[in-house]
């Protein structure tokens, strides 16, 4: 097993100074201003998701709206369970999350789409987890070994919004052959 670098009680002495960092040390490895910036343009980002899906939920109508506002809703349930994951990670880094509504759409890499059209909901929601994707990607590669911890937060955060994505693409193309099929006469009419 390799020795460690630094001796305990080097480590020890080093806990005990600064002690109001909390858990950021001299060990932490990335721009720590600039972590918690990205942390609060996830968080934004997140909170718009969630706004979306919740107007998506509670406007959606017609034979098939049932199934995918309930898609909508548990979607719109995990989003905001991510935003609590970066709000946290905010404050444990000694930042301050920001939940100012006069900023949040600018500060939110995915858009906020107000359709009342069901396949048009579904490619809005799709879209935008689609720019979470390629975000988060960037994201967790920019941070590299710099902070481990944001890292996993970005890395979890990002295995739902995939999964929320092959979700939205599979209702996708299940729904249109469904709705072509409602729009043809009924046989011998």
């Amino acid at each position: 097993m390799a020795e460690f670098l630094t001796d305990i009680k080097t480590i020890r002495e080093r806990a005990k100074t600064e002690i109001d960092k909390g858990p950021v040390t001299d060990a932490y490895g990335a721009d720590l201003e600039r972590v918690i910036q990205i942390c609060n343009e996830a968080l934004a980002t997140e909170i718009v998701c969630v706004l979306r899906y919740k107007r998506h939920y509670f406007t959606a109508t017609g034979i098939h709206a049932e199934a995918v506002a309930g898609e909508f809703l548990e979607h719109a349930q995990e989003e905001q369970n991510h935003a609590d994951m970066l709000a946290e990670r905010i404050v444990q880094l000694g930042g301050e999350p920001d939940f100012n509504p006069d900023t949040l759409a600018t500060r939110a890499h995915a858009e906020y789409a107000g359709s009342l059209d069901l396949v048009e909901m579904i490619k809005e929601d799709l879209v935008a987890e689609r720019v979470a994707i390629m975000s988060y990607t960037e994201i967790i590669q920019w941070i590299g070994d710099g902070d481990p911890t944001t890292k996993r937060v970005f890395e979890t955060i990002l295995a739902q919004e995939e999964e929320h994505a092959d979700d939205l693409r599979g209702l996708l193309e299940r729904l249109p052959d469904e709705l072509k099929r409602l729009d043809e006469p009924p046989a011998g009419a």
